[in-house]
């Protein structure tokens, strides 16, 4: 079964999905941040036989929740209700800067930290 992850941003958020047996992301798209988030979301997951979803975790250097945080909780929530999957919380600290680094800055740049976020999530859960 594949995976979703998700890079979560105030304006846009990049989503990663897994090959077929889950052993390696790669980036799929990049939806705005807007009221049809969530159902854009479903729908990707209803398309592709998402089983889990991997969702960066945000906090700040310090280890504390930092701005965007709770906005994540709440997006969490609604992902939950709207479709009953299991999500887990991934560290997320410098995906986006990361992702530059590798392929600079596009359009695809929160896809990028997306599957690097659900790349990080299989391996630290492998076997």
């Amino acid at each position: 079964m594949r995976k979703l992850g998700i890079d979560y941003g105030s304006k846009r958020v990049g989503t990663a999905l897994t090959d077929d047996k889950s052993m390696m992301a790669f980036p799929h798209k990049v939806f705005l941040n807007d009221t049809k988030l969530v159902s854009n979301i479903e729908k990707l997951i209803n398309e592709k036989g998402i089983s889990e979803i991997v969702i960066g975790h945000s906090l700040g250097r310090d280890g504390q929740p930092n701005k965007i945080h709770k906005a994540v909780e709440e997006f969490m929530t609604e992902l939950t209700l709207a479709t009953g999957l299991p999500i887990h919380l991934e560290p997320e600290q410098y995906t986006t800067q990361e992702a530059t680094r590798f392929q600079g800055k596009s359009a695809k740049t929160d896809a990028a930290a997306a599957s690097i976020i659900l790349n990080s999530f299989i391996m630290r859960n492998k076997n």
